[in-house]
């Protein structure tokens, strides 16, 4: 069985999801006025291992994953572009979905835009209104947490801290992780001068960065789903913010597991304009590793811990890989002795496939997943050599690394 470490539970739990054979899952995606950076993809692809792992283990995925194109800081790299929002997002759109046909990353058919789901924001809103979680303030409308039970209760925020003072917080989005003591706007009224907003039931305005991803997940998987992922910066704020919208709404439990990955550091540093590391996919490309290499890198380890980029570091699991394909290549390709059917064979084979489950299932751990594989193939390696392989076996091992390799996308490639 499947075990994941749930955030919220702060434990590593069974996984159970409301419906038997369906799972509806939420991972946050990029906010495109920006382009992704490889620490965004690092998140984007242990995602997709999840997802595909799922898909593995028989599970019908309903999977929503969102393009954030309205936020404040959209709007401020357009007027520094001098182009239009639309004109930045679709390019950066654009170059997403080139990266992630590049890593292998599975998408759904379509992604919900904050652009295209106004009318739920809108209506989540009214809403809040009502049952008096949401006030207006101005043009502007609000959400108090004070009024929601458990606030907080997925950082589990101390509330004590709570100031007695009102204060309201207007940007869509603050630097840092910390925790912004006030209430948190859903609401942008508009004001002379705007150059995006939409004309709706509770007037001029646009939405906030805070009701967006609350209005794309109801919209699109309804207001109970099973797993909500993203990076661990979503802790500060963020997702304790979409609990209070969506449970202030239903009523109800909103996601039962909560999966949160760690950062990408470069030479032991976080990525930041400032420094000067940012790195893309397409570098890595031009110091000479392949794509399969890249995604390697970024699934191979665990999502819950720091993983530190150096270019030593990418060419010993660059090698690793090959090694790997190179045993692959030896037991499925080469011929083999004419010999009868062993049981060391059979033996090791089920070890295969069972020692990759056994990895995943301990809180999708790849690296341990990766490294059972390695072990067994090496062990198959052995038993060819000694001439104790039949064609049937080889056969096997390669269907068997290739039903693997559906999950991981790093053997079985076009671009090795």
């Amino acid at each position: 069985m499947l075990n994941l470490y749930n955030t919220m539970s702060r434990k590593i739990e069974p996984f159970k999801p409301r419906r038997a054979k369906t799972v509806k899952m939420f991972t946050c995606g990029p906010s495109i006025y920006r382009r992704p950076h490889v620490g965004n993809y690092r998140s984007f692809l242990w995602e997709d291992v999840l997802l595909r792992y799922l898909e593995f283990q028989g599970y019908q995925v309903e999977r929503v994953i969102n393009f954030t194109d309205v936020e404040d800081k959209a709007i401020a790299e357009a007027e520094k572009e001098s182009g239009t929002v639309k004109e930045i997002t679709d390019s950066i759109a654009r170059q997403f979905f080139k990266d992630a046909e590049l890593l292998k990353i599975k998408l759904p058919d379509f992604i919900p835009r904050s652009s295209t789901s106004v009318d739920q924001a809108v209506h989540i809103i009214k809403i809040l209104l009502a049952k008096g979680y949401a006030y207006r303030h101005g043009n502007d409308v609000f959400y108090d947490p004070l009024k929601f039970e458990d606030f907080g209760k997925l950082f589990r925020l101390d509330m004590t801290r709570w100031p007695k003072q009102k204060k309201r917080f207007r940007r869509d989005t603050y630097s840092g992780r910390r925790w912004n003591l006030g209430d948190f706007i859903l609401w942008h009224g508009y004001k002379d001068g705007d150059s995006l907003y939409w004309d709706t039931e509770i007037g001029k305005g646009r939405p906030a960065w805070n009701v967006q991803d609350p209005a794309m997940i109801t919209k699109h998987l309804g207001y109970q789903i099973d797993i909500a992922c993203g990076g661990v910066d979503n802790l500060y704020r963020h997702h304790d913010y979409n609990i209070a919208v969506i449970e202030g709404v239903s009523g109800q439990e909103f996601a039962r597991y909560w999966i949160h990955g760690e950062h990408l550091l470069v030479d032991g540093k976080k990525m930041s304009k400032s420094r000067g590391n940012i790195i893309y996919p397409d570098d890595l490309l031009k110091d000479g590793y392949r794509p399969s290499q890249v995604r390697f890198y970024l699934i191979y380890g665990h999502h819950r811990e720091e993983l530190n980029l150096t270019h030593e570091h990418l060419k010993e699991t660059s090698q690793k890989l090959n090694s790997f394909r190179e045993m692959l290549d030896e037991v499925t390709t080469q011929p083999n002795s004419s010999v009868s059917h062993s049981k060391i064979a059979e033996k090791l084979l089920k070890e295969l496939q069972q020692g990759f489950e056994n990895g995943m299932n301990d809180d999708l751990n790849i690296r341990l997943a990766f490294d059972n594989l390695f072990q067994s193939l090496t062990e198959l390696v052995a038993v060819k050599r000694k001439g104790r392989l039949t064609d049937e076996d080889s056969k096997r091992i390669g269907q068997t690394v290739a039903r693997i390799d559906r999950v991981l996308q790093v053997v079985v490639t076009q671009n090795a």
